[in-house]
Parts: C-alpha cells; structure tokens; sequence
C-alpha cells in the first residue's frame, strides 16, 4: 500500500498537556484517585449571565451561518473591549473571531510563513507554538531564557537570535507555562528590536485578565503606531471568561493579514459556532465581575500553595505573576528520588502518587514540571502533600 501519511504530520509531537490529563481521566474511570494538576482551563463554570445569552440567542433563531471571520456585532464588543481594556484602536476589517486563540494561531502561521521563514519562539514555550509553525513550512527559533531571567528573554537575546530568514517573534505575556510577566521596559526593548529587524510580532495575550500582586496588562501593541502595525494580537475568552469549550478567541492586526486568515477560514471552517459567537458577546459587554472573581480565587490559591511547593525537597520555584501555572525546577528531586529524568518522575508521580502534572519536556525544559492550580484550594494541599510525601520517602543521599 502506498504511504498513507503526508510528510508535514509525522514530525508532530502530540500535546503534552492533553496526553496527561487523558491518561489522569482514565486513572480516573478505574477507581484511582488521581489528581489532575494538568489541565490548562480555569475550575469554574462560565458564568451565568453569559450562558443566558447564548440560550437566548438559539431561542431566537441565531443557530445560522455568520460571516466567515465572526458577526458584525461580536467585532464590535472585541474592538470596544481592546479601546477600554488596552487603549488600542481596530477597525472591523483588523479583526477575524475564529474557533479559540489556539486555531486563530494555526490559521495566522498559515498566512505568514513561507517555506523555511524562521520564527523566534522564547523558551519555555506553549506546546502548540512550535508544531503549528513547523506545519505552515516554517522553522522553529528557540532562544533560551534561564530562572534568573524569570523566564523571559530580553532584546538582545532577540537580536542575536534574528537571521534574514527570521519572520516574526512570539511573546506569550502572561506565559503559559511560566506564569511571568513582561515589564513594560522588556516589551518596548523588544519591539525596538523588531521594527529594527522588520519582524512581526505574535502577542498571545489570552492570559490578560489573570495578573495578580497589583500587576496591570500592558500589551506590545500600545507602544505606538508603528509597533501596532507589525502586531497581531492574539486572545479570546477561554482563560479570562472560564469559556474553554465555547472555542472563541481572535486576531487583531494588519488588514491584510486578516483578511487573508478570513479567507483561509471561509475554505477550512465556514465560521466560529454561532451560539458561542453570541454568547462573547455578553461576555465582553455584560458584567465582568466574575472575571475579578476568578482572578482573586486564582491569586489566592498561589498564595497558599507556593510556599508549600516551595518546601518540597528538590523543588525549586519561582513565585509566577500571571496565568494559573507553577514550574518548579525538580531535577534535584528526580536525580534524588532515582530517576534518571524528569519525565520518568513525572510518570511516577502519577502511578505512586496519583498525582498528575505535565513534564517540562513538552514546554522546552525539561528539568521542569507545570502545575495547574486551576483546581480546589483542597486538591491543591492534598496534591503537594502526596509529592512531598513521595519525595521524602524516596530521597536518596
């Protein structure tokens, strides 16, 4: 039989993140109590106004076609939310909604990437940055940040790191995995770099809204107009609207870049789904205190449990300032506890302990794991008792 496979998949890693959290479900459907630190979706419900909205509009008849790259009504609440959240202007024609940030993403390195265009992914990364840009032809970068960096890299890295191939950077401010923030002073330096460079900048801000120590979002784009116009903002309501499954997030950049994406879109999905397009557009214009509500809960819960992580034998951790996820250093505990890597530990921190994280190999460092405190403050205290427990009885001088 002939080669059933195209060339372009078989280089795929498939998601770290998702792999664990199936083998914890299915840990799970046998009887054992697992607890799942792996999930990257808030533990909330979407709040209720927002699922009012979405039965009101089906009961309305609104379960049609929308235009390819989302209702007329939706771009606006989008362009209203970006003036009053970031002080950013958007036209209609600079906005595409798709099905989540993840496939806006997708369907943005489809557009910009030419066979071999090379783009600058800072480590650790979002497990889907550099598989989507390998599947538009293009060529995964990856420049280092160390702990001492607080896992961010800094302009020169940047500089250093740009060849004539280099198309575009992506900065992921609140990051996933890290939890870090970008100063305001770190992204400017930055985006000098790229108007210098003539780079595009890839802003994944879907963590905006979760900040925490008085911390206020500042997104690269509000630098000036000319920084704008090299910019395609990435975001939706997944992290800050607990709206995972909804599958709405956008792109706000250059015109012509988005019409393209909302021509690529008309060819491979027709349109976001129409209940969840209705249903952002109460979350973006209804009440937002649910947002704050979650957010407070989220920088509680890191509060309570970062010292205790923090405590574990092996574990080093920087104390993070956005998202909802922690990533201590545990090659010491591995080494230790007789492993010969992280991975083989994170694997029997599931079997022995029944706790499941997400191996730091999947975001680039692989001497790390990532936490997820989006679960219960009591899942959490009991998650970090079971491995301080599982360290300690294996630990080895």
């Amino acid at each position: 039989m002939r080669e059933l496979l195209a060339n372009r998949v078989k280089t795929l890693t498939p998601s770290a993140t998702l792999a664990i959290t199936a083998k914890a479900k299915e840990l799970k459907a046998n009887g054992i109590d697992v607890i799942g630190l792996g999930a990257g979706e808030p533990d909330f419900n979407t709040p209720k106004n927002i699922l009012d909205a979405a039965a009101e509009s089906m009961y309305q008849g609104h379960t049609k076609y929308t235009p390819a790259g989302g209702l007329p009504a939706l771009k606006k609440a989008i362009i209203d939310k970006l003036a009053r959240d970031n002080h950013l202007a958007y036209k209609p024609n600079e906005i595409l909604v798709g099905i989540g940030a993840k496939h806006v993403l997708y369907t943005l390195f489809q557009v910009i990437l030419n066979e071999g265009d090379e783009v600058i992914i800072p480590i650790p990364y979002w497990v889907s940055y550099p598989e989507q840009v390998k599947l538009a032809g293009g060529v995964p970068v990856y420049v280092e940040s160390t702990s001492e960096q607080n896992f961010k890299i800094t302009a020169d890295q940047l500089r250093n790191a740009v060849t004539p191939k280099t198309k575009a950077v992506i900065i992921n401010s609140p990051s996933n995995p890290s939890g870090m923030v970008y100063t305001r002073e770190e992204l400017i330096a930055i985006a000098e770099v790229a108007v210098e460079k003539d780079l595009l900048i890839v802003s994944d801000e879907i963590y905006e809204k979760l900040l925490y120590n008085g911390l206020e979002h500042f997104s690269v784009a509000s630098i000036s107009e000319e920084v704008k116009a090299r910019t395609i903002l990435i975001n939706g309501v997944a992290k800050s609207h607990s709206m995972t499954g909804w599958r709405i997030g956008y792109a706000a950049g250059n015109a012509e870049i988005i019409e393209s994406m909302t021509d690529l879109a008309s060819h491979s999905t027709s349109n976001p789904t129409t209940t969840s397009q209705y249903a952002t557009i109460e979350a973006y214009n209804g009440s937002q205190d649910s947002v704050e509500e979650m957010r407070a809960a989220f920088e509680s819960r890191l509060e309570t449990i970062y010292p205790k992580l923090n405590a574990i034998p092996g574990f080093k951790v920087i104390k993070p300032h956005g998202a909802f996820y922690l990533l201590p250093d545990v090659s010491e505990a591995a080494q230790k506890t007789g492993y010969t890597s992280v991975d083989e530990f994170v694997t029997a921190l599931l079997t022995e302990a029944n706790v499941a994280v997400v191996p730091g190999s999947g975001f680039g460092l692989p001497s790390t794991i990532r936490l997820s405190y989006a679960t219960s403050l009591e899942n959490l205290e009991e998650a970090v008792r079971r491995m301080d427990n599982f360290v300690r009885s294996k630990w080895q001088d």
